[in-house]
């Protein structure tokens, strides 16, 4: 790895940062900077529903007080629709994605696996979801820290959305034309994700896009198995005294800071962990209980 690195973080505004969200900015931002590399922020603002009002500043302002510093301008999906709308538009002029009218009861049953019921059926577009249809094959990438992943995408998956029926775009389209588009290299990222991943691969390789390399970070999760994160009312991340929850982020993360890191400037504790960063220490799990940080 050099310095043509280019890593990102890229929240998503329905509600404020929480230590989980500090635990995968922290180690995207080390992983970019201990090289050299640029990191970038992105707003994943694709569910405007879903959007708390004043999300995005508060998120952004949270990571200046925790002394997070971007290159570039901070860029915001919801920006990005025209550029979406035409790869849709290809993959359904090619064949390769079509139009389904499947309800969720008609879903119910298939463990989140998409049966092909409207596979073949050649609806119109209009009130339906785009999926796109996904090969009998199974795709292999190596996490650089959860190792060897495999997942056969059309016996776990199935064809999979990649533009809603209420005109939404998927996660999944627009996370991997916007990685190609700001000519991402590195995905770091919470576990949750490592599933998603074979299927962006997919879509990388049908449009011929580069692969960037992955590392995916546990989940912080409560006592009662939950991922902490904005659905189950995770506190927000405190104003002030940013460096003693920086460095519990650098403890999950494996890293061995000083106990006294936490009484530093949160500048300060950036920068020993830029200085000191390790990413072979990440624990090899896909989640870590917050009880025991």
């Amino acid at each position: 790895m050099s310095s043509s690195y280019v890593g990102r973080f890229a929240p998503t505004p329905s509600g404020y940062l929480h230590f989980g969200s500090l635990v995968a900015a922290v180690a995207s931002y080390l992983d970019a900077r201990a090289v050299g590399g640029r990191w970038l922020v992105r707003m994943e603002d694709l569910d405007p529903p879903r959007e708390v009002p004043g999300a995005q500043q508060a998120i952004l302002e949270t990571l200046e007080r925790y002394g997070f510093e971007w290159d570039g301008a901070v860029e915001r999906q919801s920006e990005r629709f025209p550029a979406y709308a035409a790869v849709v538009e290809q993959l359904l002029r090619s064949g390769l994605a079509y139009a389904c009218t499947c309800s969720r009861k008609q879903l119910e049953g298939f463990a989140g696996i998409y049966p092909g019921f409207c596979r073949d059926a050649g609806h119109a577009r209009e009130d339906a979801a785009i999926r796109l249809r996904v090969p009998e094959l199974e795709y292999r990438f190596v996490d650089r820290v959860q190792g060897e992943v495999r997942q056969h995408l059309g016996r776990e998956v199935g064809d999979f959305v990649i533009q809603r029926r209420d005109g939404f775009y998927a996660y999944q389209l627009a996370v991997v034309l916007d990685d190609a588009w700001q000519g991402i290299t590195d995905i770091v990222r919470g576990a949750d994700l490592l599933d998603s991943t074979p299927r962006q691969l997919y879509l990388q390789e049908l449009l011929g896009l580069s692969q960037p390399r992955y590392l995916h970070v546990p989940l912080i999760v409560q006592p009662d198995g939950h991922k902490l994160g904005k659905s189950y009312r995770s506190p927000p991340l405190p104003a002030e005294q940013a460096a003693a929850p920086l460095t519990r982020a650098l403890r999950a993360l494996g890293q061995r800071p000083p106990a006294e890191l936490a009484q530093a400037s949160a500048s300060e504790a950036l920068a020993w962990g830029v200085a000191h960063w390790d990413a072979t220490r990440i624990p090899r799990c896909a989640t870590l209980p917050e009880e025991r940080l």
